[in-house]
């Protein structure tokens, strides 16, 4: 699956739903038997056909960084992506500081495997490896 081309909000989209969307995005990404606490990863559509891609961070909340520099806030364990012009919450003044604003002129394909989220040229690793650093 591939999603359209245009300019996208990344990030936690609890951040960019109103209440009722957020209802609908957790019943349609709602865990299978068995997978407790995990989303169900994926591209979805609203009830209104605003479409939208979501995957479940490896290790939950936190802060994330892509493979160019954007960090990622996250309260909801998963990160996703949104066409801007979607979204109708208006819960935060300046989405930057909480996900990326990212122009796709072509469309493109998300997936996440071994906690690395992609949406089309962007990578974002929740399953980072941190180096102990040698003491002096």
């Amino acid at each position: 699956m591939s999603m359209p081309a245009g300019k996208y909000y990344i990030g936690d989209l609890c951040y960019v739903m109103t209440d009722e969307e957020w209802e609908q995005l957790c019943t349609l990404t709602a865990p299978k038997m068995g997978t407790w606490g995990k989303c169900v990863d994926g591209e979805f559509e609203l009830n209104d056909g605003r479409r939208f891609a979501c995957y479940g961070t490896k290790w939950g909340d936190g802060a994330y960084y892509d493979d160019i520099g954007h960090s990622y806030s996250v309260d909801a364990g998963l990160i996703g992506c949104i066409l801007v012009s979607d979204i109708k919450a208006n819960k935060y003044d300046n989405l930057l500081d909480l996900g990326a604003i990212i122009e796709f002129d072509k469309d493109f394909v998300t997936s996440e495997h071994e906690g690395q989220i992609q949406f089309g040229y962007i990578v974002i690793d929740t399953n980072p490896i941190y180096e102990d650093e040698e003491l002096e």
